[in-house]
């Protein structure tokens, strides 16, 4: 069905109570969506940071009077105090098989020379190929961020039969299983959401990789003592503080990859990492860094 879309230009200290306020209104769903293409990148650890210049957006029952709905919020803001930053805009929202729309501007991704991630519904470009069947879902990681293409492509190049592996913060298990289709003989996932588990588990199935070729864990107390491979595709805070432990599972000349990484905080991670790791030079992609090496013997 259609439905009347409103969209409130903002600041970021606003939106809960205008969140509050669209939803009093009989709101059905919120959005908040960035104004003027500013970044937001790594947050200052216990915040949740937003754009400067906020759009919250909601969508109400098609048949609700826009002008109506619009002096009401208006009214609202001006009880709470808050000031316009721009005109109220009201439209209709035709139906629309948003699915299928979304679908359609999901594609193949080759991740160098051997390996491509592939969405279900669709066959993959080169059948010969080693292909990774994923769909997106609830856990981060579908090939399409510049962090996963980098690391998918250092799997492809350095992954041998018989390596084990640690995806360390396996989100969708994209990396892991990428490395069990490329040849590795075992893989551990580590993530604090367990929803990234269940979802490394139906990705694995998807692809008719065994249970018995991978584990997934909350807790890094479960973790083998060393792997050949190790890729952390997480932040750069969590890669600097977690370093030692992380180092600590890479057996001697083992490889590891690190990602989540933005180009000017590429320097402080490689300090992080320089008691353990010879470092290879680093790999960039649309502002996005990745950095490889070998643990030293």
């Amino acid at each position: 069905m259609p439905w009347l879309h409103i969209k409130i230009p903002t600041l970021p200290e606003h939106t809960d109570a205008l969140e509050d306020a669209l939803l009093l209104a009989g709101c059905q769903a919120v959005t908040l969506v960035d104004s003027e293409d500013q970044p937001v990148f790594e947050p200052i650890r216990g915040t949740t940071p937003l754009w400067q210049h906020t759009t919250i957006q909601g969508l109400f029952d098609h048949e609700l009077d826009a002008n109506a709905l619009t002096q009401q919020l208006q009214d609202a803001m001006q009880a709470m105090k808050i000031d316009a930053q721009g005109p109220i805009i009201t439209e209709i929202l035709e139906d629309k098989d948003w699915e299928r729309s979304w679908m359609d501007n999901f594609k193949p991704i080759p991740c160098g020379d051997r390996l491509w991630i592939c969405p279900s519904w669709l066959e993959p470009p080169d059948p010969t190929a080693i292909n990774l069947r994923l769909d997106p879902g609830l856990a981060f990681g579908t090939g399409t961020h510049p962090t996963t293409f980098l690391c998918l492509t250092w799997l492809d190049q350095n992954t041998r039969p018989g390596d084990t592996v640690l995806d360390y913060g396996c989100g969708s298990g994209i990396l892991g299983l990428a490395a069990l289709l490329l040849g590795a003989d075992r893989m551990d996932g580590l993530d604090i959401d367990p929803q990234a588990l269940d979802a490394t588990r139906a990705n694995a199935d998807n692809n008719a990789i065994a249970p018995s070729r991978f584990r997934v864990m909350l807790d890094d107390q479960d973790l083998d003592p060393h792997y050949d491979l190790v890729v952390a595709n997480i932040l750069a805070g969590p890669l600097c503080d977690l370093a030692a432990s992380i180092c600590s599972r890479l057996r001697s000349n083992g490889k590891i990859a690190l990602s989540g990484i933005l180009e000017h905080q590429a320097d402080t991670v490689l300090a992080a990492y320089a008691p353990w790791v010879d470092f290879e030079p680093r790999a960039s992609h649309d502002g996005w860094v990745r950095l490889n090496g070998r643990r030293r013997q």
